[in-house]
């Protein structure tokens, strides 16, 4: 199997990995163009971090239409039903399977998306 990785990083990961058929995009958080995380509540982070997940998915020649799979952590559990509210526009037919749960997170963020996308070479 042939991988091949998209993408730079200032810490040790790759924001996204093709394996075969299969693309892995690394953890997204809701940081903007400019570097800075996003203020605001846990909808305009999701959207943020969608957005991120969108252009790393682009590098690798791939869509939001493409994911099969995306796993999600939350800081707060009861800010689930605005999460779901920012996050199901961009899935709004056949959404890729999801986990989501409630976490302590690595900054002082809301959000955090990785994902996982079927698109054959």
């Amino acid at each position: 199997m042939q991988k091949k990785h998209f993408g730079t990083s200032q810490v040790p990961l790759s924001p996204a990995v093709r394996a075969g058929d299969f693309v892995f995009v690394s953890g997204q958080v809701p940081v903007g163009a400019d570097g800075k995380i996003v203020e605001g509540d846990v909808g305009a982070q999701t959207k943020q971090v969608l957005e991120n997940i969108s252009s790393v998915l682009a590098i690798a020649d791939c869509s939001l239409s493409d994911v099969v799979k995306t796993t999600v952590w939350l800081k707060h559990a009861e800010e689930f039903a605005g999460f779901n509210a920012a996050y199901a526009p961009y899935f709004p037919k056949e959404p890729p399977a999801r986990s989501t749960a409630e976490s302590r997170l690595m900054i002082d963020i809301l959000v955090e998306i990785e994902a996982i996308a079927y698109k054959p070479l």
